[in-house]
């Protein structure tokens, strides 16, 4: 494995100018601890504190929905009255899946009376919906590109990145509002904001197989080594996801693609926290950029930007 150079001093911390709740989720706290880790470390140079939500539950993703329809709604309900009840507005979910719960039981308490009543029996306290849910992107979004573009320290010129939404963020589209369910860019934007570019492809929000893994591996492998496929065809260095499940199938599993489907490139897969956080300037290991199963660094290797002085 490359070794990665650590000495680059990390940003300027600022004041924080504002305060989020915070929930990490089980993924975050296990198997995507990389995530989480590299999100504590950047949302804090661009002034966001965050504050974790206090007695959280597990949101019910990939198992609580396809036993119980009222267990789905009320386990992201008790977060929510939570995060109310410790006086935050809004809520970062930065895994694709809690925000999807999240947002999905939000919206099916607030539109249908008897899922109201049943949810707040079994919380045994009333629905508190006055807490908006934000997913990563639109997060960064909030804060701005051009906070981003400005915090930049290493400039990330070189670098052709190919964004993936995955099934998660972007559907349905009723609930999540993404700016365009099928075609959607704000990613970009994003990626765009640390100097590097990125690419034009097709399987930006094609599914990767998500729990499949457990029951049917051979599903996953073949849907994420189009999706792999693609983004190496159309030039990307490497991909960029705000999903564990994703990340997981992606990274995780092309050794098993490679025994499958015969020899092919490794694509580097890294989160969007810790794309952003390597232009920021933080180093590799602080970002868990050195957890993954396919090693970033000689894609990153390729960065062409002069560093800027903090």
């Amino acid at each position: 494995m490359t070794t990665y150079q650590d000495d680059h001093p990390q940003p300027l911390m600022k004041h924080p100018t504002m305060t989020i709740g915070y929930y990490p989720g089980c993924s975050l706290k296990g198997t995507a601890k990389e995530y989480d880790r590299s999100l504590r470390a950047i949302l804090g140079a661009l002034g966001v504190e965050l504050r974790e939500i206090e007695d959280w539950n597990c949101c019910g993703a990939s198992s609580a929905h396809a036993v119980s329809r009222l267990l789905a709604t009320a386990l992201p309900a008790r977060n929510i009255n939570l995060a109310a009840a410790q006086n935050y507005g809004e809520i970062l979910a930065p895994c694709a899946a809690c925000y999807n719960r999240l947002v999905a039981a939000k919206r099916e308490i607030e539109q249908h009376a008897a899922v109201r009543q049943s949810v707040e029996y079994v919380l045994e306290e009333p629905f508190r919906p006055g807490v908006e849910i934000r997913n990563l992107i639109e997060f960064f979004e909030r804060i701005g590109t051009e906070t981003i573009a400005a915090a930049v320290r290493r400039p990330l010129q070189g670098l052709s990145a190919a964004c993936y939404y995955g099934c998660l963020l972007v559907r349905p589209p009723e609930i999540t509002r993404f700016d365009d369910a099928e075609t959607p860019s704000s990613m970009e934007r994003i990626v765009q904001a640390t100097g590097a570019k990125t690419v034009e492809w097709r399987f930006k929000t094609e599914c990767c197989g998500a729990a499949h893994s457990i029951a049917r591996k051979d599903i996953v492998l073949d849907l994420s080594r189009q999706i792999l496929d693609d983004a190496r065809a159309s030039g990307a260095d490497l991909i960029v996801v705000a999903c564990p499940m994703c990340h997981s199938n992606l990274d995780m599993r092309q050794a098993s693609m490679r025994v499958r489907n015969g020899g092919r490139r490794s694509v580097p897969v890294v989160y969007l926290s810790e794309l952003v956080g390597y232009a920021l300037g933080f180093d590799a290991r602080t970002l868990g950029l050195d957890l993954h199963f396919i090693d970033p660094a000689p894609a990153l290797a390729k960065v062409q930007g002069k560093e800027v002085p903090a």
